[in-house]
């Protein structure tokens, strides 16, 4: 139970952060709860292969990068789910900020 309550708060999320930020759109809260199943694959599954590889980096900007590999992550997966897009991968990444931030947030406030 209480991971479908967190799908749907981070599905809110979505919804929220596209409302608010222009070039970034859902057409619908089945489209956000798309987004945020195929987002949870592909950290589980994508996102570690890309940190090990961009390590040096990752190292040379002291962490920055990892918000570069945030919006790559974000952009697959509107890619990947139908009735979502972004105008550009800079509304991409200033997303993913802003929908990580939220749900830390959210988090905080949820304990």
């Amino acid at each position: 139970m209480k991971i479908l309550i967190e799908w749907i708060l981070r599905a809110v999320i979505v919804m929220v952060v596209a409302y608010y930020l222009p070039g970034f759109y859902v057409e619908s809260f089945i489209g956000a709860l798309s987004l945020v199943l195929v987002l949870g694959l592909l950290n589980m599954v994508l996102k570690p292969i890309l940190h090990l590889f961009s390590l040096p980096i990752t190292i040379m900007t002291l962490g920055l990068f990892s918000l570069v590999i945030n919006g790559v992550i974000l952009m697959l997966a509107i890619y990947l789910v139908p009735g979502v897009w972004a105008v550009s991968f800079g509304v991409a990444l200033l997303a993913s900020i802003l929908i990580s931030l939220l749900s830390v947030l959210v988090g905080v406030f949820k304990k």
